[in-house]
């Protein structure tokens, strides 16, 4: 499972930071309900999880 951070978010997108430091942008619709900054997510199988 990868997991990331949630770095920013900026209008309908946020800014998810992963363990090796890359960032993605993703959609905010796309993500779990509750997902603010700071949350750290789980994806795998194109799925996002809250895991904090």
């Amino acid at each position: 499972m990868r997991r990331l951070t949630v770095k920013e978010i900026s209008g309908e997108y946020a800014t998810l930071l992963d363990d090796s430091g890359e960032e993605l942008f993703i959609a905010l619709a796309l993500l779990p309900q509750g997902t603010d900054i700071g949350t750290l997510l789980g994806y795998e199988n194109f799925e996002f999880e809250i895991l904090k």
